[in-house]
């Protein structure tokens, strides 16, 4: 009911220009078995969704129109995945279930994306109405390792369209980049929509947040770099519930004043070609401001990587990572000030690949091993050292807001403890032909105190999956 008229008024534009109008459509199909921390019989569970994506394209001189609509599918759901405090939502399949009503089974059709684009010169262009967005994608470097580094690596930390879920998220708003000499700028205002766990992505949230950036190239002959400047204003009016340490009764003395946060960062990539491999860096950072509620809010980010191809075995492509990401925790849940990192509107599992955690509250010592022995095979495998960091606060998890009713992140006590878990995983992504591909992955949790303290008689947890997409 929300958006059908801007549907109306596309497909009629989108008629006008059939001649010059192109089709798009995708399918992405995953089955996933999920074995949670503890012995609740729920915990273990199978379930499969899917996301059919159908759209129009019209480009004409300078403009642009676009109308994608979306059409998720869950099905076999687990009715049973949620447990009382502290156990609490057994893996993502119980999200899915308390966010479609308690259905087992749920499927809707929704406007994915419909916006119109005018290139009012060379360097500006403009964009409104509702698209899908993620941070530092503004720019697509021109070298390989660089490119590969950023949208692996830097984009959807802070603002994501959550797309590894079954619905993803989107925003409605206006976009501005323009590019002048060595720099590209952009600048949004947006709502996010609904979605990521609920299929139902017609309405909006009460929330709002505001984008600008600064991007450049650097670098010359055999080494290439990237800086990116940003800054993001967040703004969420809605009454509920707030995930933080506080008691239960502050929090709920808290439910009518906003969280207004102001986050300010940067990120640098460099990548080296030398007769011992190509080298390469990446540094992240982000500072906060503001309040959280009743609270001020002052936190912040960071993480440090640096990568080897080595020089030998080329065929298969050899590439080592490593490097450490920490998010501040709040302290004293009693001193008058929110000092747990908020991670905004991101994708988590990029960064989180079996998503029992996110950013928040977080020290992450990690290594990337990846391979590719053939041009339609990649392989990948992870190793994270996961603990809190601080022992005052929560072990979190979740992506944002994704409905008006659900604060969109879970916090679970730490119990004094800051050992989370050790993560061990491996991806293989196969490239059948330009329109088919197979994707397999599987992690293994070894939990440690923390998730010990509230799953006492198990210390693992375990996903797998299978996903087929295909494409036009």
């Amino acid at each position: 009911m929300y958006c059908r008229p801007i549907i109306l008024l596309l497909l009629a534009a989108a008629m006008a220009f059939a001649q010059e109008t192109k089709f798009t459509a995708s399918l992405r199909t995953r089955v996933e078995n999920w074995n949670w921390f503890g012995d609740d019989v729920g915990g273990a569970y199978t379930f499969s969704g899917s996301l059919l994506r159908l759209g129009i394209v019209h480009q004409h001189k300078n403009h642009e129109l676009t109308l994608e609509l979306g059409a998720p599918v869950l099905l076999g759901l687990p009715d049973s995945a949620i447990a009382p405090a502290p156990r609490g939502a057994l893996g993502v399949g119980a999200n899915y279930f308390s966010g479609n009503h308690a259905n087992t089974n749920s499927a809707m059709v929704f406007l994915k994306q419909g916006f119109y684009r005018w290139k009012a010169t060379k360097n500006t262009s403009l964009r409104v109405g509702r698209f899908e967005f993620l941070d530092g994608s503004e720019v697509v470097p021109s070298d390989a390792t660089l490119a590969a580094l950023k949208a692996g690596r830097i984009q959807q930390r802070l603002i994501g369209h959550f797309l590894w879920t079954h619905v993803g998220r989107s925003f409605d708003g206006g976009q501005i980049l323009h590019k002048h000499g060595a720099w590209t700028t952009t600048a949004l205002g947006m709502v996010p929509t609904r979605g990521v766990f609920q299929t139902d992505g017609w309405g909006w949230n009460r929330t709002a947040l505001s984008y600008l950036s600064a991007t450049r190239a650097t670098g010359k002959d055999k080494s290439a770099g990237e800086l990116r400047l940003f800054g993001i204003y967040y703004d969420d009016f809605r009454r509920v519930l707030k995930t933080d340490n506080r008691a239960l009764a502050a929090r709920q003395a808290d439910m009518g004043n906003n969280i207004r946060i102001g986050s300010y960062g940067a990120h640098y990539l460099h990548a080296w070609k030398t007769p011992n491999g190509n080298f390469d860096l990446l540094l992240w950072g982000v500072l906060q401001s503001g309040s959280w509620g009743q609270l001020s809010h002052r936190a912040g980010a960071g993480n440090f990587e640096a990568g080897w191809q080595f020089p030998f075995a080329k065929a298969v492509k050899p590439w080592l990572r490593g490097g450490y990401y920490r998010a501040s925790g709040d302290k004293n849940p009693t001193d008058g000030t929110h000092g747990t990192f908020f991670q905004i509107l991101p994708t988590p599992r990029p960064y989180a690949r079996m998503p029992f955690y996110n950013g928040m509250n977080s020290d992450d010592r990690f290594a990337i091993f990846s391979l590719k022995p053939h041009a339609r095979l990649a392989l990948n495998t992870e190793y994270h050292h996961l603990n809190l960091a601080n022992a005052n606060d929560l072990w979190y998890l979740g992506g944002g807001v994704y409905q008006p009713w659900s604060f969109g992140y879970i916090g679970r006590p730490s119990n004094g403890q800051t050992r989370l878990a050790n993560l061990y995983d491996v991806a293989a992504d196969f490239t059948i032909n330009k329109n088919w591909g197979v994707n397999f992955y599987y992690g293994y949790a070894d939990a440690s105190k923390a998730i010990q303290a509230i799953y006492p008689k198990q210390s693992s947890g375990h996903l797998a999956y299978l996903e087929l997409n295909w494409k036009l």
